[in-house]
């Protein structure tokens, strides 16, 4: 987040980028001049960051309470998650071509985590609020933008405002700044520039996933990081190796592969 925060201040105040809809660069009439948005328009915007927030930090007690492989399995029913937040929040309807991808989609992660079905109530239930927190973030993307009147940019700096210091606050109080702090290796070139770069790529991502949601949808989205998984588990597979062939997690990646073109058809096709 301090990585984000110092690309867009710096960005704004060499006038390279706006935070708002039709802003002129030049512009800065009814807007802190330190923030660069409005108060209301930041208030505004409390829900939509709380949300990232909360997503964040779901998203790492997840990955900590399962295993890997049931993690992506259960991670990809977001995208039925966020086809009904979807409808709830702005009442879209999908056709049938569409919500057969989808259906074709958690087949396939069903399939390729049936080797391990291993139940732990903790760690479903807080992967299952991972999820629809997600789907939550990704439907109110593109709502809260066009009613805040912000852009990618001015969304992604209202959630560095806000965030910010409460994960300071969260990370101060439970011991995790402390417990950096005394990293050994914190202080070592090599992971300076790992966890620059690292931090860096964070913030590219993140203006991806806003950029696709609000250009397309919460749900190209959504299955674009499951199409994304198949390249991550094909590609690590044939650089790293160490995974032993498994036909269920082939079939599976592969239904998922196939549900994710099924909709890029359908998508393309105005279906």
């Amino acid at each position: 987040m301090v990585c984000a925060f110092v690309i867009l201040y710096v960005l704004k105040s060499l006038k390279m980028i706006s935070f708002t809809t039709g802003e002129s660069q030049n512009s800065y009439k009814s807007t802190n001049s330190i923030i660069f948005v409005s108060f209301s328009t930041l208030v505004y915007t409390v829900p939509l960051a709380l949300t990232y927030l909360l997503f964040m930090v779901v998203t790492m007690e997840a990955v900590r309470g399962i295993n890997i492989p049931m993690y992506t399995t259960l991670r990809r029913t977001s995208v039925a998650f966020t086809m009904i937040m979807e409808y709830f929040l702005s009442g879209k309807k999908h056709s049938s071509f569409v919500l057969g991808s989808v259906g074709i989609i958690i087949a396939g992660a069903l399939v390729a985590g049936a080797r391990d079905l291993s139940f732990d109530a903790y760690a479903y239930t807080v992967v299952f609020i991972e999820n629809m927190c997600k789907a939550v973030y990704l439907a109110s993307i593109s709502r809260v933008g066009k009613a805040s009147g912000l852009n990618i940019f001015g969304l992604l700096w209202s959630n560095v405002l806000i965030c910010g210091p409460i994960m300071f606050l969260w990370s101060l109080l439970r011991g995790d700044l402390q417990s950096t702090l005394n990293f050994p290796y914190l202080f070592s070139p090599g992971f300076q520039v790992v966890m620059v770069m690292s931090c860096a790529f964070t913030f590219f991502i993140n203006y991806i996933v806003v950029l696709n949601t609000t250009v397309n949808s919460a749900l190209t989205q959504a299955i674009c990081g499951n199409l994304k998984d198949v390249f991550t588990s094909g590609i690590g597979w044939a650089l790293f190796g160490g995974l032993p062939y498994d036909l269920f997690n082939v079939l599976g990646q592969t239904l998922g592969f196939l549900g994710s073109c099924l909709y890029a058809y359908c998508k393309l096709q105005g279906i």
